[in-house]
């Protein structure tokens, strides 16, 4: 075999792009070999004659023998030709997609900031009402239909038929929503005629808002905390909803006295916008373009946590006049206790009852969601509607806040605890 021959087999092993200069049949290159023309080999792993490389200080012998020698001339080859190539190709890419992948992680992490956002906007409706009076309450209904279709895009039809696997644990919250809860409202609507000397609307404004149904906001909460258990969640807050026509009405008759005529068209048709119709849509586009679940689904958490804030910050500013009268910080007060009361009991009652449970922990949590987060701007709605002195709106306003800043608390205390036992 002539060494030309014999040269452009050893160029094949290799599989590396250089140029010949003593044979003119030889001179032929890779494309990688125009990007890097000059590589140099350590002299000891060339021998001293035979044909010469460009760019290489030495030169090679042009019969190799089989075995150890082309063995290492290949390996000198490829280490050298990894050095030079690595720093300028190899590592800008990887660079490129490390920050790809930190984008991607501070977007689907934008979640564990939901807390400090919440808290921050409740500081600046306070401070500065009307960076949030611009959005009115035509807005949220939109905005709970987005959060609920960020929940159908990360869940499938499976989850949802597992969650109706589970009826004793809607039946608990459904008791949680409609026997716990409006005994807590009767209790504090009490203690705030009788210990705080409270006006009646006042109390008659806290059994209210003990009367409704569950909140939507609570579905997204046990989504941040416990994903597989949001189907379950969206299953108890919509079962609230639909008897809420029947069942608020009856509540307000044997708490305040009165009984509210309810639009159950508006609330079925309340239900449909802002739970059925968006998280059946995001799991259909989920179960039949993937592809684009796949591509907005970084970009949902931070929408969400932009959006929850608003839903937060805007019915404090809307109704910040009401908090901040001579009677608002004993109602404060009373909320926060009604709203600490419902999350326990919510969280230790359903312990007690499916303690034997496998997933028991998870399922407090949901509860305790379910339990102390319920619909207040409904709450709000009918006292607007239904009550002639304002002072029963109250209640309701500042519910708004504390069960929203209580619910995303307890997700950020609860999603700490459970990394902690995972580690």
């Amino acid at each position: 075999m002539s060494p030309t021959i014999k040269l452009l087999h050893f160029q094949q092993q290799c599989h590396q792009g250089f140029k010949v200069l003593d044979s003119p049949s030889l001179h032929k290159s890779l494309p990688c070999f125009h990007q890097h023309p000059l590589v140099s080999f350590p002299k000891k792993c060339l021998h001293s004659s035979g044909v010469r490389f460009v760019g290489f200080p030495s030169a090679i012998k042009s019969t190799l023998p089989s075995g150890n020698s082309r063995l290492l001339v290949s390996r000198c080859i490829s280490e050298k030709l990894s050095d030079s190539l690595g720093p300028s190709d190899s590592e800008p890419l990887e660079n490129l997609k490390q920050k790809e992948n930190a984008l991607l992680t501070i977007l689907k992490g934008a979640n564990t900031f939901l807390p400090h956002v919440v808290l921050a906007s409740t500081i600046l409706a306070l401070v500065y009402p009307p960076s949030f009076t611009w959005f009115t309450n035509r807005y949220y209904a939109p905005a709970l239909g987005f959060l609920m279709f960020a929940v159908g895009v990360n869940s499938s039809e499976k989850d949802f038929l597992e969650a109706f696997k589970k009826p004793a644990a809607i039946f608990a919250g459904y008791i949680g929503q409609f026997a716990v809860k409006p005994l807590l409202g009767y209790l504090f609507g009490t203690v705030a005629m009788a210990v705080f000397g409270l006006p009646t609307s006042l109390a008659a404004g806290i059994m209210l808002t003990s009367c409704v149904s569950g909140a939507q906001l609570s579905n997204y909460a046990t989504f941040l905390t416990d994903p597989q258990m949001a189907p379950l969640s969206i299953v108890m807050t919509a079962l609230s909803t639909a008897t809420a026509v029947f069942i608020t009405p009856i509540l307000t008759l044997l708490l305040i006295g009165k009984k509210l005529p309810v639009d159950v068209k508006g609330m079925i048709s309340n239900i449909l916008q802002i739970v059925i119709a968006p998280v059946a849509g995001g799991l259909l586009l989920n179960r039949f373009f993937p592809q684009i679940c796949n591509a907005i689904r970084p970009l949902l958490p931070p929408l969400s946590v932009f959006v929850t804030a608003l839903c937060v910050g805007a019915p404090l500013a809307i109704n910040i006049d009401s908090l901040v009268s001579p009677s608002g910080m004993s109602v404060l007060f009373l909320v926060i206790a009604f709203h600490l009361s419902a999350f326990s009991l919510g969280y230790l009652l359903s312990g007690l009852a499916f303690h034997k449970a496998p997933d028991v922990k998870a399922l407090q949590r949901t509860l305790s969601y379910e339990t102390g987060m319920q619909s207040s701007l409904l709450a709000l709605a009918l006292a607007n509607k239904f009550f002639q002195d304002p002072l029963v709106g109250v209640p309701p306003a500042i519910s708004v806040v504390i069960m929203s800043l209580m619910g995303f608390s307890l997700v950020m205390l609860w999603t700490k605890k459970k990394e902690t036992v995972m580690e």
